[in-house]
């Protein structure tokens, strides 16, 4: 609900409000962030002007003691005495680069605030979501701001952007325009960012915000793993469950820039949007330019109450209509268990035993195309390989369509190989400086996507593989950065980061709009591209190229803070692992991946008979609780010993706990795994879910148990609990962990890497 009264300007959603208002000068003057209040007098929570600040410029001589370098303010200018970091940096037509910007009018519409060009949120039916439009103008030039603040009640979530309208009769130039600025009384914030490498995506990192600006920011072309646009910010005494938090992301997948300033007034001032850094936009006469949309969240209840509300903006706001909480299917991806160096009889039966296994969707990974027989060439080209496909790419979907599953295809439709006939025919195509040689990654060019031509070839080519095959689902990849930025179609190419994103949004609209019922996954080496942008198109992304469990611990854990389980895909693969060698058991592998849109990735001919039977049981059981899994509410508990991860996901009477250890130590004590957001006068039975041990990896340490003689894996200990939902919320002591000696069956075999998930229903009488 939006309203408005003698200037003061009050967003309530479901539990939180934000309040903000125009000063006598025209500023609009932030303030309050936090729980939900009735709209009333905000005198009491507004920063007071009652007395001058030595070295301050007053904005008016009349009014001394108003200066807006203490104005906490919802927008600021440039160079008119805030010496804050500044949200929008404009070149004047004159060459200055002043700006004084109050207000002028607003609107108040139903609905969201319309995009032809960019990701927006939708709304759902009969939720009262509503946009305000507030138009400031500069005092000098005839230049307007449109700031669109979004309200989608039921997820606690405000969207904002900005539209920058250029009224004179010459161009100007942005340097510098985020797409969300506000100011905020400092509470003794920690900062958490997720920054990262290939492989090693979502690092959660916490760091005091002290004097001076932190920016964390991408210049890679994407979203970037590097680091992720999104952020947030924990009040001193908050903790996972409890105290104020603040979530910011972003709708944007490419270059990004937030700063998160702590002033000498102890107020914290936060923007985000595109990075400035290598940019800027001219705008003529009568045109205008938009900003990406930045979601901002706010919650009481600590950490786990931010994340919460994004993902049910995610789910409810963001992902395409068509995907809204519905079941993903479980995937088998044939990569890691081929690589190049397939046929479609090898490939059919992956499928045959895939299908028996309980998988639903067989993706065909790269190598189909051209001659792309390795990762130097063929990039660019979409003839379907007939060496490996003798009968023709629709043939063989059809034949696997008849085992009854779905089929999907890889794409890396950005990228182009110099040894490609597309890159043959048109090298003016691919990403350079004319005279300066390009650098390569992965042997592979970048596709010119401010190009027309460059974003009809591409929706021509993946849409018509789409159409001939019959394909439920893509993967559309990106493996590379991009360098080299220049384009012969651009008159400025400071422009040409933005340009690209805008047309890379442009080919999956034209792509994917008209073919809702396709599925699309993104990934670009992993989750170098993850971001709500790119979840506007396809409601999945391949959260890292390492699939190794005890690191994926580490890299969904930082995805939760920021996006849900049904964003993130998340495969079992072969042990030793591919990426890391590590050895993990079969149950801890598909522990992990259960708390994602479960797949599988490797040989499927180098299991046993008990990886099999695990495997069957591990499907059964995601099957039976996928949507639980899926789009259920995820908390983390906090760690009660280093090298421990507990996570839970609950939806009405149910709940499924999660137990994961890194490593072990000796003597370890004991373990207690809370389980919350039940009703606190049912009662519940807690029951663990069955596992094997596979005597193998004990390499005859168990050989003497009786219950182990002719067996290749026994049970792992099965344990069962009861009490209200008061009483598992408290902490529920799990058996021991085996401590040197003293085996039984209700000895938890757990050792390094070891894992239990836990299933909690209401009592049955």
């Amino acid at each position: 609900m939006i309203e408005e009264r003698q200037h003061v300007f009050y967003i309530t959603t479901a539990h939180t409000s934000y309040w903000f208002r125009v000063t006598a000068h025209g500023q609009l003057e932030h303030l309050y962030y936090g729980p939900r209040l009735t709209p009333q007098d905000p005198t009491a929570v507004a920063f007071k002007h009652t007395s001058g600040l030595g070295s301050t410029v007053a904005y008016d001589e009349q009014d001394w003691t108003y200066s807006l370098d203490t104005l906490p303010q919802e927008y600021a200018g440039f160079g008119r005495g805030d010496f804050r970091d500044s949200p929008l940096i404009l070149k004047m037509a004159d060459g200055s680069y002043v700006s004084d910007f109050v207000y002028q009018e607003h609107h108040i519409y139903s609905g969201v605030a319309p995009s032809k060009i960019l990701p927006q949120a939708t709304d759902q039916p009969d939720t009262g979501s509503q946009t305000l439009y507030v138009t400031l103008r500069d005092k000098l030039q005839a230049i307007t701001l449109e700031l669109a603040y979004t309200v989608l009640p039921d997820s606690d979530v405000i969207t904002r952007r900005v539209v920058l309208h250029n009224n004179t009769a010459k161009p100007l130039v942005i340097d510098r325009i985020m797409s969300a600025q506000w100011d905020m009384p400092n509470r003794g914030y920690a900062l958490h960012s997720f920054a990262g490498a290939w492989a090693s995506e979502m690092q959660h990192h916490v760091q005091p915000v002290t004097d001076g600006t932190i920016v964390l920011n991408s210049l890679t072309g994407g979203s970037s793993n590097k680091q992720n646009p999104g952020f947030l910010l924990s009040a001193a005494e908050a903790t996972e469950d409890t105290g104020w938090a603040y979530g910011v992301n972003l709708l944007y997948s490419g270059n990004h820039e937030s700063r998160i300033q702590h002033t000498n007034q102890n107020f914290v001032r936060l923007m985000t949007g595109i990075n400035s850094q290598g940019f800027h936009w001219s705008v003529a006469p009568g045109e205008a330019f938009e900003t990406p949309s930045a979601a901002l969240t706010f919650s009481d209840r600590g950490l786990n109450g931010v994340s919460q509300h994004f993902h049910k903006f995610i789910n409810d706001n963001v992902v395409p209509p068509a995907f809204q909480h519905q079941d993903r299917p479980i995937v088998y991806n044939n990569w890691e268990a081929t690589y190049f160096n397939f046929n479609e009889d090898k490939l059919f039966a992956l499928a045959q035993q895939a299908k028996d296994l309980g998988v639903e969707l067989f993706v065909i990974d790269d190598g189909w195309f051209g001659t792309r027989d390795d990762d130097t060439q063929g990039l660019g080209d979409y003839t379907v390989n007939a060496r490996k496909f003798p009968h023709g790419l629709p043939a063989f979907v059809q034949r696997v369509h008849g085992l009854g599953l779905k089929v999907g295809l890889w794409f890396e439709p950005e990228m182009v190989n110099e040894n490609s006939d597309l890159y043959r025919a048109h090298p003016e195509w691919a990403v350079h400086v004319p005279g300066r040689a390009p650098v390569l990654g992965r042997h592979q060019l970048v596709l010119d996507l401010t190009q027309p031509a460059v974003q009809d070839y591409i929706v021509q080519q993946v849409s018509h593989v789409i159409d001939t095959t019959g394909i439920d689902y893509v993967k559309w990849d990106m493996n590379r950065h991009i360098t080299d930025m220049y384009s012969p179609a651009l008159a400025d190419n400071a422009e040409f980061n933005h340009r690209y994103i805008l047309g890379l949004y442009a080919v999956l609209r034209r792509i994917f709009r008209p073919r809702p019922q396709v599925l699309l996954e993104t990934c670009s080496s992993g989750g170098n591209r993850f971001d709500l942008g790119m979840l506007t198109f396809g409601p999945q992304i391949w959260s890292s190229d390492d699939t190794d469990p005890i690191e994926r611990l580490t890299i969904q854990q930082g995805l939760s803070y920021l996006y849900p389980q049904s964003a993130i895909s998340a495969h079992v693969s072969a042990s030793p692992n591919q990426q890391t060698l590590r050895v993990v058991p079969l149950s801890t592998r598909g522990n992990v991946a259960s708390f994602g849109v479960l797949g599988y990735e490797m040989d499927l001919n180098a299991l046993t008979d008990a990886d099999r039977a695990e495997i069957r049981e591990q499907t059964a059981f995601y099957k039976q609780y996928r949507h639980l899994l899926q789009f259920g509410t995820f908390t983390r508990h906090p760690a009660a010993q280093p090298q421990q991860f507990r996570w839970q996901v609950q939806a009405g009477d149910t709940a499924i706990a999660g137990f994961f250890q890194q490593h072990i130590s000796a003597a370890h004590g004991y373990d207690c795994l809370p389980v919350t957001g039940l009703a606190p006068e049912t009662m519940y039975t807690m029951a663990s879910k069955p596992q094997r041990i596979m005597l193998s990896q004990y390499a005859g340490l168990l050989d003497h148990l009786p219950a182990a003689q002719g067996r290749t894996s026994i049970p792992d200990a099965q344990e069962h609990y009861t009490g209200t939902g008061a009483l598992l919320a408290t902490g529920v002591m799990l058996n021991n962990q085996f401590m040197l000696s003293g085996y039984s069956d209700q000895v938890r075999m757990l050792g390094d890497y070891g894992s239990t998930l836990y299933v909690i229903q209401p009592e049955q009488e």
